[in-house]
C-alpha cells in the first residue's frame, strides 16, 4: 500500500469511533432513560402538556447532564469515595440555579409554567445515575457523549409525549391551532384525559408498547 493510500484510509476515519456512537445512539433506543431505565418519569408526566416548556425542559435536562458528567469526570479521582454522593448534588444543584437563573432571565413565562420542576432536576434520576454510573469511572470526554446521549434519549420521548398531548387534548401543537375549526363544528372534542397527567401515562404506555414492538433486543424471550 502506497504511502498516499495510508493517507487517504487515516483522513477518512469517523469523527467519533462506533464505542462513541454508541454512548448517544444507545439511550435513544435500546437504554432510553424514560422507557427502558424507568427514570425521569415525574417531570414525563407533569411538563408535557404543551410543546414549549416540555422542549425547554428537555435543553434544561440535557446541559445538567452534560456538565455535570464533565464536571464529575475531571473531579473523580479528587473525590473520595465517602462523599462522592454529596459532591455529585452540590455540582448539581449549583448547575441547577444557574439553569433556572438563565430561563427566568430570557423565558420567564415558560419558567414559571415549569415552576418547581427545574429546581427538581436536581433529584432527577437521569442526572444523578449517569454521574455515579459513567461519569465517575471515565474520561471527560465520553462523560460528555453520555450526558448528550441521555440527555436526547430523555428529550426525545417527553417531546413526543407532549406533542400527543397539546394535540389531542388542546388541538394545537406549540400553541399554534392545528385542528381545523370545520372539525369543532362537525363534533369533535379535544381529550380532556390528554391534560392530566393520566394521559401522559397512557402516551408513555403507547410509546413503550411500540418500541418493544419494533426491536427485538427488547422482546422478552
Amino acid at each position: 500500500m502506497s504511502a498516499v493510500e495510508t493517507k487517504v484510509q487515516e483522513g477518512s476515519k469517523p469523527l467519533l469511533s462506533k464505542k462513541d456512537r454508541k454512548l448517544i445512539t444507545d439511550p435513544l433506543s435500546d437504554n432510553n432513560p424514560i422507557t427502558i431505565q424507568v427514570l425521569g418519569i415525574c417531570s414525563a408526566l407533569a411538563v408535557t402538556t404543551q410543546m414549549k416548556p416540555t422542549l425547554v425542559m428537555a435543553l434544561s435536562v440535557t446541559a445538567v447532564v452534560v456538565f455535570s458528567n464533565l464536571i464529575i469526570s475531571f473531579m473523580r479521582n479528587a473525590i473520595p469515595g465517602r462523599i462522592r454522593i454529596i459532591v455529585q448534588l452540590t455540582v448539581v444543584s449549583v448547575l441547577v440555579i444557574l439553569v433556572d437563573q438563565i430561563l427566568k432571565a430570557f423565558v420567564y413565562d415558560v419558567s414559571k409554567q415549569l415552576s418547581v420542576f427545574v429546581g427538581l432536576i436536581i433529584t432527577n434520576c437521569i442526572v444523578m445515575g449517569r454521574l455515579e454510573a459513567f461519569a465517575m469511572g471515565n474520561k471527560p470526554g465520553p462523560s460528555i457523549l453520555d450526558g448528550l446521549g441521555n440527555g436526547f434519549g430523555y428529550g426525545v420521548i417527553i417531546l413526543l409525549v407532549a406533542f400527543a398531548r397539546e394535540l389531542f387534548g388542546s388541538g394545537k401543537v406549540f400553541g399554534y391551532s392545528v385542528i381545523p375549526p370545520s372539525f369543532y363544528e362537525a363534533g369533535y372534542v379535544n381529550n380532556g384525559l390528554m391534560l392530566i397527567p393520566a394521559g401522559a401515562l397512557f402516551v408513555i404506555a403507547i410509546i413503550i408498547w411500540i418500541q418493544r414492538s419494533f426491536n427485538k433486543n427488547l422482546q422478552e424471550a
